[in-house]
């Protein structure tokens, strides 16, 4: 059993072990964001579908975690094939977790994480000298203005550098607000990354004072990569992707 990482989306991005795995594979369940030619490396495998949008399941966590025992111990090559890393914001500690308990031997196997290589492929290091030392990836699930919310903005507004937001384009005109309203400068720069590493990437940039409204403008729809910080500026020179840097203010 394993839980392997596809990348963010260009299937040239995951790693030598997955892909190993992956042939192997007697049963492969993956998710939305895995590109489906992927699915092509495991000819003979059963195909499970077990992709998730927001307030859209295929299946819900606990039968993911269910299925994925019960191919397991009935001796089956099961590849959990997940988007980015398994591990970040993937749920697969949850699943790894399953296994564990079901006392199935599993490998995990690490992915790209498009908090990476979403800002790379529109030309933004997430650090860099004199502009960057520090970065921190949050979910934009949980707002600090919600009485759940267990991110805290408020810290994290002038704690490091570069932030990185994943599923937080519905929020936002939240976190742009809380951010602003914890010592965040306005002005810095922010780029909404879509689809990134694929032929489908769009990006769109601005700073914390309009990027809900030029994304609202775009009419941009996840999966979208928020980057927050000086960084962003360095996509006028860096954008390599793109058949050609656009300033701030500007939408591919």
């Amino acid at each position: 059993m394993a839980l392997v990482g596809a990348g963010p989306g260009d299937p040239g991005l995951i790693t030598v072990r997955g892909l190993e795995l992956l042939r192997r594979a007697d049963v492969v369940v993956y998710d939305r964001l895995v590109d489906r030619r992927l699915l092509a490396e495991a000819p003979r495998a059963r195909r499970i579908f077990a992709g998730k949008a927001s307030s859209a399941h295929a299946l819900p966590q606990e039968q993911i975690n269910a299925l994925l025992v019960r191919h397991a111990r009935r001796g089956r090559r099961v590849v959990r094939l997940k988007g980015g890393d398994p591990f970040v914001f993937g749920r697969g500690g949850e699943e790894a977790e399953a296994l564990a308990r079901a006392r199935i031997p599993f490998e995990v196997v690490p992915g790209v994480t498009s908090a990476i290589a979403a800002p790379a492929y529109a030309g933004i290091p997430l650090t860099h000298r004199g502009v960057a030392s520090s970065f921190a990836v949050v979910t934009g699930h949980e707002c600090a203005s919600e009485s759940q919310g267990r991110v805290d903005w408020a810290r994290l507004a002038t704690a490091v550098d570069t932030l990185v937001v994943l599923m937080g384009l519905e929020r936002l005109p939240q976190i742009a607000r809380e951010l602003v309203a914890h010592g965040r400068a306005a002005a810095t720069p922010v780029a909404l990354v879509r689809w990134g590493s694929t032929d489908w990437q769009e990006t769109v940039v601005g700073t914390l004072a309009d990027i809900a409204e030029r994304a609202r403008r775009a009419r941009l729809e996840p999966p979208v990569v928020t980057v927050i910080g000086d960084v962003v500026a360095l996509r006028e020179r860096l954008a390599w992707f793109d058949e050609q840097a656009l300033p701030i203010g500007a939408v591919r």
